[in-house]
């Protein structure tokens, strides 16, 4: 039998806790045979959940913090502040070895403070980035970095390229998966001074397979495994894609119900367009993990229901199980 991987969840943090973080703890000790949920928050609200539920209780653990840091709270601030909250609790039981990873619907910049704070970086990381699976035509694609580092300098977007490299081939099984760097055109002279600069060290890595310039407009169809930027760009990308691919799918929608014969197509087709539009659903690969920690920490949607939850809990199942971090260590190392 396989080692059980223990994964403090926040069951705190988001729009739907605690329900939805319950029930997604639930899912996945049911569907996933060595792993173990902690969930971290007040006891109460956690069993009052728990009791709707038949469970193996020994698979779930309640850990009791008392404060919850909200979306509104400044993050070093509420991280210094508030040591009993779910979120501090729960890294700390990834510091002392307790848990194997942390996930959390909860404060981006919380999650980024006591992350650094609580876990540490590993020896010879300059920055952690938040790195986000992204659905495209040719499947999925990793933006890095999507949130943590506004002001990155080209160093750190080479190890970003490099660590982006290592998680889609150990977690999502994609062979020397290709490099681009986030551009206004296709030119390797175009871009602003920070692309300029590390464009070239980029192509100077022996390591990864760099190929180029990637526009924006290229993202959706695939053509790059990983997209490198700073996080600034990074996070715009992101809301964008979320947001138009909820416009379109709304317009979608609508068109089908304009007309009874819309509608009869509709109900036709039902099944057809269900199956694809869930290639291009976010959720199916969980959450953003904070890459180039001690540990591992992932930071799922505040709006995540159960099955980001889920599917956060199994991808951090999956980075435990193929050493990632060690990787990561192992390739950084080289460079010291």
């Amino acid at each position: 039998m396989s080692k059980t991987i223990s994964i403090a969840v926040d069951a705190m943090g988001g729009d739907n806790a605690p329900k939805e973080i319950v029930k997604g703890a639930i899912k996945a000790i049911e569907e996933i045979d060595n792993v173990k949920v902690i969930l971290v928050g007040l006891k109460d609200k956690i069993e009052e959940e728990l009791s709707t539920y038949q469970y193996n209780k020994e698979r779930i653990e309640i850990v009791n913090a008392t404060e919850i840091i909200g979306f509104d709270e400044a993050p070093a601030m509420a991280v210094k502040k508030k040591k009993d909250s779910s979120i501090v609790v729960a890294m700390k039981l990834v510091k002392s070895g307790d848990a194997d990873a942390f996930v959390s619907a909860g404060s981006t910049g919380a999650i980024l403070v006591a992350g650094l704070g609580y876990i540490g970086r590993i020896k010879g990381i300059e920055r952690t980035p938040l790195a986000a699976v992204m659905p495209t035509l040719k499947g999925p694609t990793l933006l890095i970095d999507c949130g943590a580092n506004v002001d990155a300098r080209p160093s750190h977007l080479v190890q970003f390229a490099k660590m982006g490299s290592l998680y889609m081939e150990n977690l999502l099984g994609v062979t020397n998966p290709k490099v681009g760097i986030v551009n206004i055109g296709a030119e390797e002279e175009k871009g602003n001074a920070l692309v300029k600069e590390t464009f070239p060290l980029l192509k100077e890595c022996d390591n990864i397979n760099f190929v180029g310039s990637c526009e924006a407009r290229d993202i959706p169809y695939g053509e790059y495994d990983v997209i490198v930027c700073e996080a600034f760009v990074g996070n715009v990308i992101l809301k964008l894609y979320e947001g138009l691919a909820g416009a379109l799918l709304k317009k979608i929608k609508g068109g089908l119900m304009s007309t009874t014969l819309s509608k009869i197509g509709a109900l036709m087709s039902k099944k057809a367009l269900k199956n694809t539009l869930k290639d291009f659903d976010m959720a199916v690969h969980g959450g953003a993990p904070l890459l180039g920690l001690n540990g591992l920490a992932v930071k799922t949607h505040g709006s995540s229901t159960h099955v980001e939850i889920f599917n956060s809990i199994k991808q951090c199942v999956t980075f435990v199980e193929n050493d990632t971090n060690g990787k990561i260590k192992e390739l950084i190392s080289k460079e010291i």
